[in-house]
């Protein structure tokens, strides 16, 4: 079990959950992980047997590029909030003090690698299809929530549907479509 920085155990012990920690755990929960690795896995790189540096974990930079379309970074910010922003460390497994923190380059690296491979509408596919399984219905440029996104986990009644139908559109709009929460 990796042990984790002081800086982390008092952010951990805070009494207030922000928006973006919320969203944060939200995605982390619905997103199928899993499944978007899977579809940049065969054309990320290796060590090689001639060594070299190591690339980062996919799960890591999956997550990085999520981030990236979410919260609208580019790659040095991405990096600076990786720096700046806990609940965004956390989402991606990195630990300041234990884990290196991927620079503006080596996020620029991954994204030229989806689009070189054309793996930006491969992954939102597979969320949309995650997505659909779960009870989201696709209609022509629209997804409708059929569950709400669980709006009842989203928080204690203190931040409500309209933050989460929100930050869905946000999430909705990177697979084309508009979220419609009050849809049936």
């Amino acid at each position: 079990m990796d042990q984790l920085s002081f800086a982390s155990l008092d952010f951990a012990a805070k009494k207030k959950r922000t928006k973006r920690d919320v969203f944060l755990a939200e995605m982390a929960a619905v997103v199928p992980w899993s499944a978007l690795e899977s579809v940049v896995e065969p054309h990320y790189p290796r060590v090689g047997p001639q060594g070299g540096r190591r690339p980062f974990p996919l799960p890591v930079m999956v997550r990085i590029y999520c981030l990236q379309q979410w919260y609208s970074l580019s790659d040095p910010g991405a990096e600076e909030a990786l720096y700046d922003i806990q609940s965004m460390r956390s989402f991606c497994g990195l630990e300041l003090g234990r884990d290196a923190i991927p620079d503006e380059t080596t996020i620029l690296n991954f994204r030229h690698l989806l689009e070189a491979h054309d793996l930006t509408k491969a992954i939102f596919a597979a969320v949309a299809e995650h997505l659909e399984a779960r009870g989201v219905r696709h209609r022509v440029g629209q997804v409708a929530l059929g569950m709400a996104l669980d709006v009842e986990l989203v928080g204690d009644g203190k931040i409500g549907e309209e933050w989460a139908a929100d930050d869905m559109a946000t999430f909705a709009s990177q697979l084309g479509a508009v979220v419609l929460p009050w849809a049936s």
